[in-house]
């Protein structure tokens, strides 16, 4: 007999926080409204100014590689706009990535902003 029957066990792990994986098609549908507004936060002097970063965003495969995007996204927003606006947009596209990535990646609380 087991100790622990996988009902049980699974409501457990849910308890303490066991992320559910998203389905396919939500993980498709998040992945292109968040690369939609990271073209348009960019905007279309931005894609001039930086075709490289609008590519890259475009063809992106999947979900962590915007993740990684974002960093690049920063650095040309703050250039065209100010580092405060910025982080303003970079700060409404992260909390799109809320539940679409797997454990372990997402944004740390930094020590910076208070």
């Amino acid at each position: 007999m087991r100790w622990l029957k996988p009902n049980l066990r699974n409501s457990l792990y849910g308890l303490l926080g066991n992320p559910v994986t998203p389905s396919d098609s939500v993980l498709e549908t998040g992945t292109e409204d968040i690369r939609e507004c990271m073209l348009q936060a960019l905007g279309e002097s931005g894609s001039r100014h930086f075709p490289q970063l609008t590519r890259r965003i475009r063809y992106a495969n999947d979900i962590q590689a915007l993740w990684y995007l974002r960093g690049d996204l920063m650095a040309a927003l703050a250039s065209m706009h100010g580092e405060v606006k910025a982080r303003e947009k970079i700060a409404s596209i992260t909390a799109q990535f809320q539940g679409l990535l797997p454990g372990g990646m997402g944004s740390r609380p930094s020590p910076l902003v208070g």
